[in-house]
């Protein structure tokens, strides 16, 4: 998908009869300034700006798909806003496993079939659950951009986000609770201790917050067999 997308990028700027005006017009669609650009590609300034304003010729092949390796690259380190915006159906690294059921399934049944403990006395029971989003926590703060985060939903927000590489369960908690839709659970897989804040937090929004001792494969397992339950 991303090929993809750096063929059309590449394709707009070698047909384009102004190639410099193309170039601009990606550059700026990615948010870099010249300086930027030049940097990643390991160019002077000058370059970039000569191109741009057809000072030099058309780049060849080589220096297109050098600049056009690094429009991703940077993208990708700012949490792929314009990938994404550009190809919707684009998975974004911190998601580790990701389904829909087919019909609800009710939260004590969900946490039972995945050994959790729930950590929040007052969690609404009257909730089900439709759907999983596996995150790797680290990797989401890494690079989860703000138009990213619909996508860790899926097809709905009645659904558990699940975060591993979790040590103190504050950060999803803040995460979710910052943003304006609400999952139905959050559960933390292995967590090294989970933080009184991530509780509060989950009382305050009147979601279980549930941990488990499952490894992460063994989790995605258990949910397989839970959705051909349904």
């Amino acid at each position: 998908m991303v090929d993809e997308f750096k063929q059309k990028i590449a394709g707009e700027i070698t047909l384009s009869p102004d190639p410099g005006k193309t170039i601009r017009k990606w550059r700026e669609e990615f948010g870099l300034s010249q300086h930027q650009l030049a940097e990643a590609m390991g160019v002077s300034h000058s370059v970039i700006s000569d191109y741009e304003s057809g000072r030099r010729k058309s780049p060849g092949v080589n220096v297109i798909r050098k600049m056009i390796d690094a429009f991703i690259e940077l993208d990708i380190q700012n949490g792929s806003p314009v990938i994404s915006r550009y190809n919707p159906e684009y998975k974004l690294d911190c998601i580790i496993s990701m389904e829909e059921f087919a019909g609800g399934i009710p939260v004590d049944t969900f946490i039972e079939a995945v050994d959790g403990k729930n950590l929040n006395p007052d969690r609404v029971l009257a909730k089900s659950i439709f759907g999983f989003t596996v995150v790797d926590s680290i990797k989401a703060i890494l690079s989860l951009g703000s138009d990213d985060y619909l996508k860790i939903y899926g097809s709905n927000t009645e659904r558990a986000l699940v975060f591993t590489n979790v040590h103190f369960g504050r950060s999803p908690m803040i995460a979710v609770r910052a943003h304006p839709l609400t999952p139905a659970m959050i559960i933390y897989i292995q967590p090294e201790m989970t933080d009184p804040l991530a509780i509060k937090l989950a009382r305050l929004e009147g979601i279980p917050l549930v941990t488990t001792d499952l490894s992460v494969e063994e989790f995605v397992k258990r949910m397989e067999a839970l959705k051909e339950g349904i």
